[in-house]
Order: structure tokens, then sequence, then C-alpha cells
């Protein structure tokens, strides 16, 4: 099997094909077989291409993008434990709580952490509530 970038003269879409073999796309195009797909035209012309080489200097970047990446999910998950096991979990009360705490004076032995949109967290921050956005990486997420 072979690929050909093909382009059409008339309207110059440039779109790929396989072939069994350069003579079968030689018999086709004698036969008038090979058209262009959007504006049905004939004159139709197979354009250089390039094979598909692995490139070493590419590989070893991917290969160091996805380390640095475990790296930092390791990282994350780290901190997450760290957040799980010190902090009290409040869910979606977050902005509630936070605001419980700093205007009725609550002392807590253990922080809060939960979720918030970015609404509740701008307006906690125009209060004068200190809040920190974590990153979070869920069980199912891979």
């Amino acid at each position: 099997m072979i690929k050909y970038n093909l382009t059409c003269n008339d309207c110059n879409n440039i779109f790929d094909s396989w072939f069994s073999s350069s003579k079968e796309y030689e018999k086709l195009k004698k036969l008038n077989y090979i058209n262009c797909y959007k504006c049905n035209s004939l004159n139709v012309d197979k354009s250089l291409m390039s094979p598909n080489i692995i490139n070493s200097k590419i590989n070893k970047t991917e290969n160091l993008k996805n380390k640095k990446h475990t790296q930092i999910r390791k990282k994350i998950k780290a901190y997450q434990k760290f957040v799980k096991k010190n902090f009290h979990y409040v869910g979606d009360k977050f902005a509630y709580e936070a605001r419980s705490i700093h205007y009725n004076n609550k002392k807590n032995d253990r922080g809060i952490y939960g979720s918030a949109s970015s609404q509740d967290i701008k307006e906690l921050t125009e209060e004068g509530i200190e809040t920190i956005n974590i990153p979070w990486i869920k069980k199912d997420d891979n």
C-alpha cells in the first residue's frame, strides 16, 4: 500500500488517497477514475510526499514531557494526601463555611477545603477572606 497526496488543479483541494501500488495509481489515473471529491474534476495530480520518519529528538522531548508530567502528578497527589489528612472537607459549602469561620471568629483546630465557584472565590477575596486555589486530581482521572 502507498499513500499519495493528491492535488486538484481546478479547485486547489489537497487530499490523500491510498493505492495498492504506484502502478495501480497510474492505471486508475489513465482510466479517469481519480477525481476530486470536492469539485469532481478529473484534473488531479499526485504531489511529492515525504516519508513519515520518527525523529529521535522529538521522542526524547516527548519522554521528558511525560516524565515531567508524571513528577507533577506525583507532587499534586502528595499535596492532596496532606490536605485530606490535615484539613476538614466541606464540599461545595466552602464559601459558607469560610464566611462562618471569618465572621464568627470560629476557632477551628483544622482548616477547611472544598469546592467553590470562581465568583465565590472573588467575593471571598473582596471580603478579606484568604483562599488558595489548588489543583486537584480526581481518582478517575488518568
